[in-house]
């Protein structure tokens, strides 16, 4: 069994900052892509950032620039620093893991969501 943990919502003012935390634990072998996803009201979830294991990053147009991710192979963590932060980015943020388990098995999965809103 595997387990996202994250941590780092809340409310900031428009133009404010915030970093999310991700920990995964359990029995993990290697973690292979991990991202961050986010689901707004009314709205399907939706990719905000990833990264591989070897460190390349991928981001979604509207917070390029913004918001970074980063990873501690070590420690199993992930991590998105939000900054320039927006009423519309305004949302339920998941972490999300492709995790290769003590059984050799590939599987993908979530964090229960940390809420992150933005006022103006």
């Amino acid at each position: 069994q595997v387990q996202l943990v994250e941590s780092g919502g809340g409310l900031v003012q428009a133009g404010g900052s915030l970093r999310l935390s991700c920990a995964a634990s359990g029995r993990i072998l290697v973690i292979n892509t991990m991202g961050w996803y986010r689901q707004a009201p009314g709205k399907q979830r939706e990719l905000v950032a990833s990264i591989t294991r070897g460190g390349n990053t991928n981001y979604v147009d509207y917070v390029k620039g913004r918001f970074t991710i980063s990873r501690d192979n070590a420690k199993n963590t992930v991590s998105l620093q939000m900054n320039s932060l927006k009423p519309e980015d305004t949302a339920v943020y998941y972490c999300n893991a492709d995790v290769l388990d003590s059984n050799y098995r590939l599987r993908n999965y979530w964090g229960q969501g940390t809420q992150v809103t933005v006022s103006s």
